[in-house]
């Protein structure tokens, strides 16, 4: 059986296998690519390495094939073993890539904060469970709220009294990273819910910019140059504009949201976010709008211009058509949102 595989380096090179099998293994391999490799030679090494591996191998059993089989003082330019694998994988069907997929686009509709985040969780399985076409949602809503990470602690991360002060919300996610502080129209935030295989063998850092190449192109498209900071910061020139956090289910499925700052009061977000005050501290900077720079400062285009960039652009990417949420899935999160995301037991969950 034939199988054909391409996969294109984030900021590296294009990799692309061809591969015959036969009962289970791989039988012959022809890897190519626009990428640089010393000596020649070595390309032989990486077929080889490749060549009798079964084909459900997992990535990491070919990627360490690779690194063992390459011979000492090779060198590989734009591509690595992971890329490798990552090819093989795809050209074998464990690994999808973006086409392979049917995409839906959930615009912005007005919903609170707790049931944004119960959707989070509610999508995310029904993606695990077949039950929806990988999807992309933007969040709207009209409510002061602090969304902090699964891991964070309430009482480190948010000053209590003066969030009741302000009245904003604090509400805990499912997934990573730090709080996103959040009022009606200051930021923009969407939630993908996709299979894990679109990420097949990816670390965390080389997800996220892998996940968010089609913002960057967005955002070039109204004049801002956008790119990842290392882990999760999605920053311009002019500085820090949000970031990124992620939760992989044990079943197969991943959600990948941002937030990126549109406009702030960053004088209220210092006063309710404790952690703001230290990394501001930190980095010996005084002002909260010296390390977030929104959106507003940066272009002319509204809020919703921008989205509306955001969602066409994604479009033409994937092919992704406009869809609606069924009252069923709403109804579901609304309970999830009464009974997990809106109780001190979960928000309080790490004190």
């Amino acid at each position: 059986m034939m199988h054909h595989g391409e996969y294109k380096v984030v900021g590296g090179k294009l990799v692309v296998v061809d591969l015959e099998s036969n009962d289970g293994t791989i039988t012959d391999v022809s890897l190519n690519g626009d990428f640089f490799l010393e000596p020649d030679e070595a390309l032989e090494d990486l077929n080889e390495a490749v060549r009798g591996l079964h084909t459900d191998a997992s990535h990491s059993t070919i990627r360490d094939a690779v690194t063992s089989n390459l011979r000492e003082g090779a060198v590989m330019f734009g591509f690595d073993a992971d890329a490798v694998a990552r090819v093989v994988r795809r050209a074998l069907g464990h690994a999808t890539k973006w086409e392979d997929h049917e995409w839906e686009i959930l615009g912005p509709e007005i919903i609170p904060i707790t049931e944004q985040v119960a959707l989070d969780e509610v999508l995310t399985r029904q993606i695990a469970k077949g039950q929806r076409k990988p999807t992309i949602r933007f969040w709207d809503w009209n409510e002061g709220a602090v969304v902090i990470g699964s891991f964070q602690s309430l009482k480190n991360e948010v000053d209590m009294e003066q969030a009741d002060e302000y009245g904003i919300q604090v509400v805990r996610r499912i997934s990573g990273g730090g709080a996103m502080f959040m009022e009606a129209g200051n930021c923009i935030t969407y939630s993908l819910y996709a299979p894990e295989s679109l990420v097949d063998g990816m670390s965390f850092a080389d997800s996220y910019p892998f996940l968010d190449a089609w913002v960057m192109e967005a955002l070039a498209n109204i004049g801002l140059k956008a790119h990842y900071k290392p882990l999760n910061d999605i920053a311009t020139e002019a500085g820090k504009i949000g970031g990124a956090a992620q939760k992989r289910l044990a079943n197969g499925a991943m959600l990948h949201h941002v937030t990126m700052s549109y406009d702030i009061d960053a004088q209220k977000m210092t006063q309710v976010l404790r952690i703001g005050r230290e990394k501001i501290s930190d980095k010996g900077i005084t002002s909260a709008v010296k390390r977030v720079d929104p959106l507003k400062s940066q272009t002319d285009l509204g809020r919703m211009e921008i989205i509306n960039v955001m969602m066409d652009t994604f479009a033409q990417r994937t092919g992704a058509q406009p869809a609606q949420l069924d009252e069923e899935t709403r109804q579901t999160a609304r309970e999830l949102a009464e009974t997990k995301f809106a109780t001190d037991e979960w928000t309080a969950r790490v004190p």
